[in-house]
């Protein structure tokens, strides 16, 4: 816990060990292993966010604590993909901040306890306006709906479904008149920005000029979401077993959703276009493609028996040895 990878030790194309930094400790650690897997994610440091972004909100990530976030497959010599905004400018804003649940009125507050969503409507001079959309990395959510209404849901916290909102704004919005940022601090002027260095890399999750490195969530491509970082997480550290112990790595079939994202996803960021674009299970492009192949359903028995004659059932539930 609380330690960064600093370097690495290599032969040819196989990493064999990593020196981290305690950054808080006494003293570095070193570890040798047959397979990583690198899931440092595409956000921060400082520097791409001053630069690319609107600086440091100090967002959740807290860069300035452990320092810069720092990738094995980079350090080994791979040449990461750097995603863009439609535009062409590079990376893209995280799309949602969190607001403290007390900060807000009690009317808000109690339809939110009530019905975990609401929306309010914002008068246009109080609304930031269509371009601010384009900056999200949650392209699903980049409607004008989100423009013209302050949208909350319940997560905990109160999730607002906007990438920063200027707090002079905010406050002149009946119910935020005390609204304080949770997530992050600074959510008046930005946010973090993401998908700056990912790794290119098969359908295994196996890192292209690497022999025993996958890689797993953002690091993996321009998918975003939780579900997806479960999915290509969970197939990146299947398969750093299974080539530690000798085997060969598998792909998910494309007769499964979650295989045929992982595919669909390297293919589009072979192209200029799709570099620019965003991809999830919950709306936007994949889901588009996922309706599009006849893959959507929420049919679990449908989804059980495709899952059984892909040949994959209960394949992360049996030990790898």
């Amino acid at each position: 816990m609380q330690t960064r990878v600093k370097e690495i030790e290599q032969k040819g194309e196989a990493l064999s060990g990593v020196a981290a930094d305690t950054y808080h400790g006494e003293k570095d650690i070193a570890a040798s292993g047959d397979a990583f897997v690198d899931a440092a994610g595409t956000a921060g440091p400082i520097g791409n966010c001053t630069k690319y972004g609107n600086g440091c909100v100090m967002c959740i990530y807290r860069c300035p604590t452990f320092g810069p976030r720092l990738s094995i497959g980079a350090k080994a010599g791979i040449d990461e993909i750097i995603g863009t905004k439609p535009d062409g400018s590079i990376g893209a804003m995280s799309g949602s901040c969190k607001l403290h649940k007390d900060s807000l009125s009690r009317e808000i507050l109690h339809q939110l306890d009530q019905t975990g969503v609401v929306i309010v409507p914002v008068p246009e001079k109080l609304q930031k306006g269509a371009a601010a959309l384009g900056q999200k990395a949650c392209q699903q959510y980049a409607m004008k709906e989100f423009n013209e209404n302050i949208i909350l849901l319940d997560t905990g916290h109160a999730k607002l479904m906007s990438a920063y909102y200027p707090l002079q704004m905010l406050r002149q919005v009946p119910g935020f008149e005390n609204a304080r940022f949770e997530d992050p601090y600074a959510g008046g002027i930005g946010n973090s920005m993401r998908y700056i260095g990912m790794l290119p890399r098969d359908n295994t999750l196996k890192v292209d000029g690497l022999s025993n490195v996958f890689a797993g969530g953002e690091k993996a491509g321009l998918l975003v979401g939780h579900t997806e970082a479960i999915v290509t997480g969970t197939l990146a550290g299947h398969n750093a077993a299974r080539v530690a112990l000798g085997q060969a790595p598998i792909e998910l079939p494309a007769s499964l959703a979650v295989g045929d994202a992982i595919a669909f996803v390297r293919r589009s960021m072979q192209e200029k276009q799709g570099l620019t674009q965003k991809y999830t299970f919950s709306g936007s492009v994949y889901f588009e493609h996922m309706k599009e192949a006849g893959l959507y359903t929420t049919d679990i028995t449908v989804i059980k028996k495709r899952v059984a004659e892909s040949g994959r059932e209960n394949v992360f539930a049996k030990p790898v040895t």
